[in-house]
């Protein structure tokens, strides 16, 4: 995927999950930031960032905030990039060669799911999640406690149960890590879930990202530790 209009800036603080103050050509701006999470260890004082200025003169902010580099890393931040760049690997064929359908954001049971779709005649769901972060080169997640993630993990387990195929997508944004694996001092919960749903059958996804100042793309797959 793409992004237009790119700036860069110099990260200052942020006030709430929703925004942040960053230096951009020596004025202050008040920025959107694409991602909720807490993401403490990218957005570190002076920092340099990349934001997308919107061509919308009406918006409160002119500018998103979907970069950061952390060291020698770039690291996309923009929670919703994880879904088009699924997307795009799913339809160029890069997880099923056979896919015939493949349906965003739909229904099971309470939850929704980021993807139904049906590969050789095989219907499955599918849910992405977005890792920013990193550690002496080791991604995990969550970055925070997510319940809505359990929920999700425990629903595939359910799908599974009912013939489905079952799949939970980690897209690192980044590239270059060693491996990835759930966050257990963040949020044990979650990794209990995680390695109760593929030992019930849902398959587990890593792949890291090739990231620009510009663009996004998906690079290779990534060892999974449990």
């Amino acid at each position: 995927m793409k992004y237009n209009n790119i700036h860069k800036g110099f990260f200052l603080s942020r006030p709430n999950r929703f925004i942040a103050q960053v230096e951009i050509d020596g004025i202050e701006h008040t920025v959107h930031v694409k991602n909720t999470g807490r993401c403490r260890e990218l957005l570190t004082d002076r920092a340099e960032v990349f934001l997308e200025k919107s061509n919308n003169p009406n918006r409160k902010t002119q500018y998103d905030l979907i970069g950061v580099r952390k060291g020698d890393l770039l690291v996309n931040m923009d929670s919703q990039a994880p879904n088009k760049v699924v997307k795009e690997f799913l339809e160029a064929g890069g997880v099923f060669k056979d896919l015939e359908f493949l349906k965003p954001e739909t229904v099971f049971e309470s939850s929704r799911f980021d993807f139904y779709g049906i590969h050789g005649g095989k219907k499955f769901y599918m849910e992405v999640k977005g890792v920013t972060l990193e550690n002496d080169g080791i991604a995990s997640f969550p970055d925070a406690p997510t319940e809505r993630g359990i929920k999700h993990l425990n629903e595939l387990v359910k799908a599974v149960s009912r013939g489905y195929e079952g799949y939970v997508f980690f897209l690192i944004q980044m590239s270059g890590v060693k491996y990835f694996e759930p966050n257990d001092i963040t949020h044990k919960a979650f990794g209990d879930a995680l390695r109760n749903a593929k030992k019930n059958g849902v398959k587990v996804l890593c792949y890291d990202c090739k990231v620009f100042e510009n663009r996004l793309e998906i690079g290779g797959k990534v060892n999974i530790k449990m």
